[in-house]
C-alpha cells in the first residue's frame, strides 16, 4: 500500500498507467520512494565528463554555501568556496511530484532547509520568471486549484506578503543570497506522489505557492522547491497524519536509494540507538543535542552556554559536518595526533596521502542518549586518487551534521515521538 515522495528523483514520472490509492488507503501500510542524488546518472545535473572526485569537490562548495540556510552569519574559509556556486537551491537531492487535476509533473529541489512547496506558474512572462526547461504549471487548467483567502490560518507570517484585491493570500519567500525569491499566490492543490512499487496517491488540498514572479540564481533544470523541513507549510508536516509522523532514509553518495514513510519508515531491531528531536525555533530545522565526540578513548565534551551539550542540525542536503571553530580545531588536532602519517597541506581540513597508509582512529558521535560509531568512510572522504580529507569543518554559525557522516545508516525520524534513530546499514542494498 503506497504513496510517495520525500527526496526523490530527477527525471519526470508519468503517472499514466499507475494505480492510484487514497490517503486513507495509504494509512494502512507504509510506502517507499526512490531517492536520487543530484550527481547520480539519473539526475539532469549529472555530467559524465566529471570524475567522482570533481563531483565531490563541487558538493563541498555547495555544502559551504548551504550554511546560509541555517544562519545568515555562517561562514567558512573563502578558499573552500567558489562564489559562482552560491545558489538558493543547493540541496543534494531532487524530488518529483505531480500537481493538479489532471496531474502535471514538476521536478523540484528537495530542501530540508525550507518549508514551503512552490513552483513557477502561468502567467509568468520571461521578465518576471527564471528560465525553466519544463512547461510552467497552469492553474487555469486544473479543476482542483483553489486560492487561499487572507482569512485562512495558512495565510500567516513568515510566508504571507499581502492580500490581493479579491482577498486572496499572496506569499513571498526569499533566500540568503539576498537576490533570489519566489512570489505569487498561496493556494491549495491536489498533489500526486508516486512510489517505488508503481502505485501513486492523490493528496487533496496541499498548500503550495504558485509563483508568478520568481528571480535569482535558480537553475533551469528545476521547477521550484519542495520544503521538507519541520515547519507547518512543509510537505512532511502536511502529510504528517497520513504517515503517522514517521519517515526514514538510507543515504548512498552519488547514487540512488530509497526513502520510507509510515510503517516503512520505522527504524527498529538490533543496533538501533535513538536521540531526542528538539523543538526549537525556527521549526524548519531538525535539531539534535550533541554531547561529545570521542576519538579513540579520548572524549571531547561539547559545551553550549553553561550546560553540557550543544544543538546541531541534522541535514541531508549538507555534505560536510560543521562544528564551532574552537571545538573543530581541538577535534582535528586530537585526530591528527592519533594518525601515524604526515598531513598534507591542501585547501581542506586534515588531509592525508593514501600512499602513506594512514590508520584512522575510531570516532563516536555522542548524541543525547545515543552513541553513533562511525566508519572511516564517514569521517574521511576521498577527494582524489591519492588524497583523503576529514569531513569535519569549522563554521561560526549553527553546527550541522552532514550527509557523508549519515551514509550507511538507516536514519528514522519520528515527528510524533520526537526522536531520531540510527541503525548501521548497507544502504546500497536497501
Amino acid at each position: 500500500m503506497t504513496m510517495a515522495t520525500f527526496l526523490s528523483c530527477a527525471f519526470i514520472l508519468f503517472f499514466l498507467g499507475l494505480s492510484v490509492i487514497s490517503p486513507a488507503g495509504a494509512q494502512t501500510g507504509g510506502f517507499s520512494v526512490e531517492l536520487i542524488h543530484r550527481d547520480s546518472p539519473k539526475s539532469p545535473f549529472y555530467n559524465p565528463n566529471e570524475t567522482p572526485y570533481q563531483r565531490l569537490r563541487n558538493a563541498l562548495n555547495r555544502s559551504a554555501n548551504r550554511l546560509s540556510h541555517f544562519n545568515k552569519n555562517s561562514s567558512v574559509s573563502s578558499s573552500k568556496v567558489s562564489q559562482a556556486d552560491i545558489i538558493p537551491n543547493v540541496g543534494e537531492y531532487l524530488i518529483r511530484i505531480s500537481i493538479g487535476t489532471p496531474p502535471v509533473e514538476i521536478l523540484a529541489v528537495a530542501d530540508t532547509g525550507s518549508d514551503l512547496i512552490w513552483t513557477q506558474c502561468q502567467p509568468c512572462p520571461p521578465s518576471q520568471c527564471y528560465k525553466q526547461d519544463n512547461p510552467l504549471f497552469d492553474p487555469q487548467k486544473s479543476s482542483t486549484y483553489k486560492y487561499l483567502s487572507c482569512s485562512s490560518s495558512q495565510c500567516a507570517p513568515p510566508i504571507k506578503e499581502s492580500c490581493s484585491g479579491e482577498g486572496n493570500c499572496k506569499y513571498l519567500v526569499g533566500y540568503a543570497d539576498q537576490e533570489s525569491f519566489s512570489n505569487g499566490d498561496l493556494a491549495t492543490e491536489t498533489v500526486t506522489l508516486g512510489s517505488t512499487s508503481g502505485q501513486a496517491v492523490a493528496l487533496p488540498e496541499i498548500v503550495f505557492g504558485c509563483g508568478t514572479k520568481n528571480s535569482g540564481r535558480f537553475n533551469s533544470k528545476t521547477d521550484g522547491i519542495v520544503g521538507l523541513g519541520g515547519g507547518d507549510a512543509s510537505l512532511i508536516s502536511q502529510i504528517r497524519t497520513t504517515i503517522a509522523g514517521k519517515f526514514s532514509y538510507c543515504l548512498v553518495q552519488q547514487s540512488s536509494t530509497k526513502i520510507n514513510f509510515g510503517t516503512n519508515g520505522i527504524v527498529s531491531g538490533s543496533g538501533v540507538v535513538s536521540t531526542p528531536l528538539l523543538v526549537k525555533n525556527p521549526k524548519t530545522f531538525y535539531y539534535l543535542t550533541l554531547d561529545a565526540i570521542s576519538v579513540g578513548d579520548q572524549r571531547l565534551g561539547v559545551i553550549s552556554g553553561s550546560t553540557p551539550g550543544g544543538d546541531i542540525v541534522i541535514d541531508s542536503g549538507t555534505t560536510l559536518t560543521y562544528l564551532p571553530p574552537a571545538y573543530a580545531a581541538t577535534l582535528l588536532s586530537v585526530m591528527s595526533s592519533m594518525i601515524a602519517a604526515q598531513p598534507v597541506e591542501v585547501p581542506y581540513d586534515l588531509c592525508y596521502r593514501i600512499s602513506s597508509r594512514p590508520q584512522f582512529p575510531e570516532v563516536t558521535i555522542h548524541f543525547r542518549d545515543a552513541d553513533v560509531k562511525l566508519s572511516p568512510s564517514n569521517i574521511f572522504m576521498k577527494i582524489s586518487e591519492d588524497l583523503v580529507c576529514s569531513v569535519f569543518s569549522a563554521s561560526n554559525g549553527t553546527p550541522v551534521y552532514g550527509n557523508i557522516m549519515q551514509t550507511n545508516f538507516l536514519i528514522g525520524y519520528d515527528i510524533e515521538g520526537r526522536t531520531v534513530s540510527f541503525k548501521p546499514t548497507d544502504c546500497s542494498k536497501q
